[in-house]
């Protein structure tokens, strides 16, 4: 048994003896005191009421504020991913140093643009296009509108995915991406839905600029 079920057992048997010791502590505060024998109550004083009228209720304090309502990020949300022009570097990493082999590639074609002065017109993403024990291999996209020259081997001008998928959204650190694919894995088998050999991210927070555990990166799950 775990430390924090412990606590609510003990908790939970501490409640009902709390309970009776302050319902009994209440009761004799209540009681009137027994009057001394021999002695006779002191008569009320002339003019008095005798019976004086009880003193009026506290005005009831005003409810607090509502507070603001937190929306939650979307977890399977259904969506119809729209395919855009995008500039794509090929890329195969290991699981050991992959996020820093996927800045890389960023970094790659975040400099090919900037040379040519053309800005993206969207998120940077990465697709998986296979993965094994060991490491996978990827494209790094970015959205253009318009192509850029002087492309290397592995570079080219492409559409990013399209189609039905499931939007998942994933807060924090690249290393802790395992526990967000671990629920996507469990949403998937609950619905009984069957997924392309596809995952897509789209990191809303530049990962070029942004501290890793800070970084915001949209999951697309696209759908048989």
């Amino acid at each position: 048994m775990n430390l924090p079920l412990l606590h609510r057992l003990a908790m939970a048997a501490l409640v009902p003896a709390a309970t009776i010791w302050l319902g009994f502590s209440l009761a004799l505060a209540q009681s009137p005191p027994a009057a001394t024998p021999g002695t006779t109550p002191a008569p009320a004083p002339s003019g008095a009421p005798a019976n004086p009228a009880p003193a009026s209720p506290p005005a009831a304090a005003a409810p607090p504020a509502a507070s603001p309502v937190q929306t939650a990020d979307p977890f399977g949300e259904q969506i119809t991913l729209e395919p855009k022009k995008v500039v794509i570097v090929k890329g195969t990493a290991n699981w050991d140093s992959a996020f820093d082999t996927l800045i890389e590639s960023f970094k790659t074609l975040s400099a090919l643009l900037e040379k040519q002065a053309i800005k993206p017109s969207g998120n940077a993403m990465i697709v998986y296009t296979s993965t094994d024990d060991t490491g996978f291999t990827y494209l790094a996209e970015i959205p253009v509108e318009q192509d850029p020259k002087n492309l290397t081997k592995d570079m080219s001008i492409g559409k990013s995915p399209e189609g039905k998928a499931l939007k998942f959204v994933h807060r924090g650190s690249y290393d802790n991406m395992d526990n967000t694919y671990e629920a996507i894995t469990n949403h998937l088998d609950d619905k009984k839905l069957e997924a392309k050999d596809t995952f897509i991210e789209e990191y809303i927070t530049d990962p070029l600029k942004t501290a890793e555990d800070k970084l915001v990166i949209d999951v697309y799950v696209p759908l048989k």
